[in-house]
């Protein structure tokens, strides 16, 4: 018989709020959050109720602005750009350095708010917030090369970014663009993070970093955060409908622009023998139920080697643990070690399960299915936000899961008999961020790997983002604009040579680096 299970002692979601008074008061109520512009926290804006993943208990909900005061606090923010690219580079870094050590003297309460804000187990949380840290540390000590012979924009740089990177993809992306001369906006996810970006951006703005915070419907604000003259670049990270109408917008207005978007990455197995590497790196895709945009939803197997594939595949989705992040047996147990916790809510959770089913329905194989049986809870916990580890084989092409990233434990698996059709299926998407092709023979990589549309193309491990001097970028639909990583993402925030081409991905032009 299972423990019983309870919350680990401290970590409660009234323990964390109480903490972020106690360190930021300037930013939190005992109620809610606030807007930061203007160089002033701002207690306006309609406040949404909000619920956790964890366990659908509330929390704090995003302040949200409409569109005439985000257009003040971005006039508020052009003030701000223009005395604070003129400020040495030597303060500029002085500052954002202080401010990581801030960040890092509240590293464990950062990522407690990523636990109960957006559900990552610890383990995960604490590695958000220690790349956001240990990145932009990168940019601080190699800095003057990178800025050599460019100027900071003529306005500051806008960040629009999914909830599920607060620390290392946002923030990280904010002091690096202020550290190179740019006053910084970001508006918060609707899904989650606003106490987390509130207690990152409060440190900031302690040590006189400009950054502006503000929360509101991607819809109402656009007008302001995308398309008003004040704003120098538009930055964002998100799925790619929403990424199409950001990239008209700064197409028509010729404004620079960086935009990851989506796409279906997928591993190729391919006259491949090597099953035991296969089988130890399985769990590790799952990490954070696969809600990342470098996640691997879809293999694509050569048919005669199909049960080879299952036989090292299966052993180890079966090992999966999932359940409440914060759940222990006793008070003071270490945090449990688990792959993932919940999805990001109760209606992806729900979307998540109707696609299984109608897939299946509509003739898709399920291969593996786990049960809520397996997994750690609190007694009588709410679990709606929870999906457990799935595993289709051929979902129909009248399926999203056939042709998109499904955003959670969804694994979808297409077999092949030719080198052509595999090609084919791993390019479903037009163009993806990262791919993996197993192959035994270097000689067979070789020759495939430059026709899958991935940026990234791993020889039978997976590709990740990256850190510090590592690029990064899309190919096809699943990017727009200039690449970053490396000092890429300081020249995509920065004025050099006239005429100058980035690399990245434009209407006019493609250029890799």
């Amino acid at each position: 018989m299972a423990p019983t299970l309870t919350l680990k002692t401290g970590t409660s979601w009234p323990d964390a709020w109480r903490r972020c008074l106690a360190v930021a008061p300037e930013a939190f109520r005992d109620d809610r959050v606030l807007n930061l512009w203007n160089s002033a926290w701002q207690e306006d804006g309609r406040v949404l109720p909000a619920v956790s993943p964890v366990d659908g208990s509330p929390i704090a909900g995003p302040p949200r602005l409409d569109g005439t005061t985000a257009h003040r606090a971005v006039c508020a923010a052009l003030d701000q750009h223009r005395a604070w690219r003129h400020l040495p580079l030597e303060e500029r870094r002085a500052r954002v350095a202080a401010t990581l050590d801030a960040l890092a003297e509240h590293r464990g309460l950062l990522a407690l708010l990523l636990v109960w804000e957006i559900g990552k187990p610890w383990r995960l949380a604490q590695a958000d917030v220690d790349r956001a840290i240990d990145g932009v540390r990168w940019y601080v000590d190699g800095i003057e090369p990178m800025l050599a012979g460019r100027a900071p924009l003529d306005g500051p740089v806008s960040n629009i970014a999914s909830w599920n990177y607060p620390m290392s993809v946002l923030v990280h992306a904010m002091l690096v663009q202020a550290l190179a001369g740019n006053a910084v906006i970001a508006k918060t996810p609707t899904d989650g993070g606003v106490a987390c970006l509130t207690l990152a951006c409060a440190l900031a703005a302690r040590e006189g970093i400009p950054v502006t915070l503000v929360s509101g419907s991607g819809g109402e604000l656009s007008q302001a955060l995308v398309r008003a003259p004040e704003i120098g670049c538009v930055s964002f990270v998100g799925g790619r409908d929403t990424g199409a109408a950001v990239a008209t917008a700064v197409t028509d207005l010729g404004k620079r622009h960086v935009l990851e978007q989506e796409g279906l990455n997928t591993w190729g197995i391919w006259n491949y023998s090597d099953w035991d590497t296969l089988t130890a790196v399985i769990p590790k895709l799952f990490d954070y139920g696969k809600q990342r945009c470098t996640a691997y939803p879809r293999f694509v197997v050569q048919r005669h080697l199909f049960d080879a594939f299952l036989a090292a595949y299966l052993p180890a989705v079966r090992t999966l643990r999932v359940g409440h992040p914060l759940a222990v047996e006793q008070r003071d147990d270490p945090y449990p070690e688990l792959d993932f916790g919940p999805v990001i809510n109760a209606a992806k959770a729900k979307e998540l399960r109707d696609q299984v089913a109608e897939a299946i329905e509509r003739g898709a194989v399920p291969l593996h299915r786990a049960t809520p049986d397996d997994a750690r809870f609190l007694p009588g916990q709410d679990t709606a936000a929870y999906v457990q580890p799935v595993t289709l084989l051929n979902p129909p092409s009248s399926s999203p899961l056939h042709h998109a990233e499904p955003f959670g434990p969804v694994d979808t698996i297409v077999l092949v008999d030719t080198e052509a059709e595999l090609l084919a299926a791993m390019n479903a998407s037009n163009g993806a961020l990262v791919a993996t092709l197993s192959t035994d023979d270097r000689a067979t990589y070789d020759r495939l790997a430059p026709h899958i549309r991935a940026f990234k193309v791993g020889h039978g491990a997976p590709r990740s983002r990256g850190d510090r001097h590592e690029l990064f970028g899309g190919l096809g639909a699943s990017w727009r604009g200039a690449f970053v990583g490396g000092d890429l993402l300081v020249r995509a925030v920065t004025r050099g040579p006239q005429g100058e081409r980035l690399p990245g991905n434009f209407p006019e032009y493609q250029l890799l680096p």
